[in-house]
């Protein structure tokens, strides 16, 4: 059984996701170091640190951020919002503080959501050394007049930023690049629930034969990307296919975002993979706005990187709040997206072109053992509807991919049919520069 079939996969990703939520995460930091440690538990990450300071293309790597507590209290000495109850409390890279001030001098430090009274807002100000706290809505219409003490215990000083890399060497040099962000605190869906479905597709490709080469990126967003592109120039050229894995974990249809070229194959491979597993699925078109998309797809950099998430970021009213939690995403949902990811490595995997040994009309199937003894019927069934498309299509032109996208029929019916074809040598494979064997 596949670790996608696997029925428990889903609760042992939720569980990887429970015990990641409590760690104060940024694009810097002992969050993001616990962060890789943990996942180190399922994959033989290896660590970067990137000292702060460091020129990566048109940016710099920022100092390192790390926060160990922080509270408003009120006259009376009660924590009115506390760090300790919940790391979305606290303005995302805050500089130090310990003042005492009146609400008016607070409150423009103070971030709510009006619309969601009971929800914490997630804001961060990674490149505007500034202050502050995200409280409910009910909260801040508490705050009675007064002085209040501030504290906010961090540090912001030259350390480094940290990323994990996995890599899986294959038969061919041709690379596939999973990239998924981890600097997130808090928020299940984005993107510990990329982070778990990254982890665990992984995890299971470690344990299968493999044609490409596989790359696995965990990073923080944005900054993380510009870096590890930038520290890795040389090999860009060996990535052929890539995907930002994100928000994969709650009830909504997936949604595919096309590569900046529009027409790669890892566009099509999606789309194969989702209609193949019964999936819903909105395509849009690539634009400049989004997760680390924007960088692979620079175009000085113009990698072929689509991305995959469920609803996107910005279109679920949780996003980016406490409402992201633990309750909103769900099992199923994340065994899906793993399945769906599985899915696309198999058909990157098994993808080829061969070419038809006997074009001449249709060679005789039955003779061979590939066709029914009995004819007339009226359904000839997709094994063997995909037998002659393949026999068709198989002119050196045309993939396997090509052929069930024409033919609308799953891929693994239209491979397997390949695959008994080949048996029968009635294909052969065609390899680089249209060599066969």
């Amino acid at each position: 059984m596949s670790v996608v079939e696997d029925m428990d996969t889903g609760a042992r990703m939720f569980h990887l996701i429970e015990r990641l939520y409590p760690i104060c995460r940024s694009i810097t930091g002992d969050g993001v170091r616990q962060t890789l440690a943990m996942l180190k538990e399922h994959i033989p990450l290896q660590i970067h640190e990137v000292a702060s300071g460091t020129q990566v293309f048109d940016w710099v790597v920022p100092k390192e951020w790390n926060i160990r507590d922080a509270y408003i209290k009120n006259a009376a000495g009660d924590r009115v919002v506390d760090f300790r109850q919940h790391n979305l409390h606290v303005l995302n890279y805050s500089v130090p503080v310990h003042a005492r001030m009146t609400l008016a001098e607070l409150k423009p430090h103070l971030h709510s959501l009006p619309d969601h009274p009971d929800w914490i807002p997630y804001r961060t100000s990674y490149y505007n050394e500034t202050w502050g706290f995200c409280l409910t809505q009910r909260q801040l219409e508490s705050l009675q007049e007064g002085e209040y003490e501030v504290h906010i215990d961090a540090t912001l000083a030259p350390g480094h930023l940290t990323y994990g890399e996995y890599f899986l060497p294959g038969e061919s040099t041709e690379e596939v690049l999973f990239y998924t962000h981890v600097c997130h605190p808090a928020l299940c869906n984005d993107n510990l629930s990329g982070i778990a479905v990254t982890t665990f597709l992984a995890q299971w490709l470690a344990t299968q034969p493999r044609h490409c080469s596989y790359r696995f990126v965990f990073a923080p967003g944005t900054i993380g990307s510009i870096t590890w592109l930038s520290r890795n120039e040389a090999r860009l050229p060996n990535i052929k296919h890539g995907l930002i894995v994100a928000l994969v974990g709650d009830a909504g249809a997936f949604t595919l975002k096309k590569t900046r070229r529009g027409d790669a194959k890892i566009d099509r491979v999606v789309r194969q993979a989702l209609r193949d597993r019964g999936e819903d699925c909105v395509v849009v078109d690539f634009a400049p706005y989004g997760y680390d998309e924007r960088q692979f797809c620079s175009p000085g950099i113009n990698l072929p990187m689509a991305r995959l998430t469920r609803t996107p970021n910005g279109e679920y009213p949780e996003y980016h709040s406490s409402a992201d939690n633990l309750q909103f995403v769900q099992r199923e949902k994340l065994a899906a997206s793993l399945g769906v990811c599985e899915t696309i490595v198999k058909i990157l995997e098994q993808d080829r072109r061969y070419l038809n040994t006997n074009p001449k009309c249709e060679p005789q199937l039955g003779k061979r053992g590939l066709y029914r003894k009995t004819g007339g019927q009226k359904d000839i069934g997709a094994r063997e509807y995909a037998l002659l498309w393949v026999l068709n299509l198989s002119d050196g032109e045309h993939s396997l991919l090509d052929i069930a996208q024409r033919a609308a029929l799953r891929f693994d019916i239209v491979s397997a049919a390949a695959d008994d074809l080949l048996a029968c040598g009635l294909l052969h494979e065609i390899h680089q520069h249209g060599s066969t064997k």
